[in-house]
């Protein structure tokens, strides 16, 4: 939700995938992909977002952690960050998916909007479940 310049952003995608691959993922048995070159995120980011009122997304702790760190003036992409992760979440039909303490309010957040598209629109997002690690 910072702009970043574009070779330390290049950088940054770069040492992430690494990461992923030293974690013994196995691009054998699973995709991996960079996610910015999917455009059907930001596609399904957009019409969830008109499903979403933003007096919840306000109550949201991070942004509030996170506006006011930013002397209350939070980005428009801070504030809808928590919809594109739910897009991120319902647009591969996800069932369970590992998230820390911290996101749950986001999970819930996508199980809310999955919910309101299934009962607006028929059904169509499975209604994904946290994961919680205890580490």
């Amino acid at each position: 939700t910072m702009p970043k310049e574009p070779a330390v952003l290049r950088q940054n995608i770069l040492d992430t995938t690494a990461a992923i691959l030293a974690c013994g993922i196995d691009p054998q048995k699973c995709f991996l992909f960079r996610q910015s070159l999917v455009p059907e995120h930001a596609e399904l980011a957009w019409i969830l977002g008109c499903l979403t009122n933003v007096p919840r997304l306000l109550r949201l702790p991070q942004w509030k952690m996170k506006s006011a760190s930013q002397n209350s003036e939070g980005t428009v992409g801070l504030l809808t960050y928590p919809v594109l992760q739910a897009a991120d979440i319902l647009l591969y039909k996800s069932t369970r998916v590992p998230v820390g303490e911290d996101q749950v309010l986001h999970l819930e957040l996508a199980q809310d909007i999955a919910q309101h598209f299934n009962k607006k629109y028929g059904e169509f997002f499975p209604v994904p479940k946290a994961i919680l690690s205890e580490l």
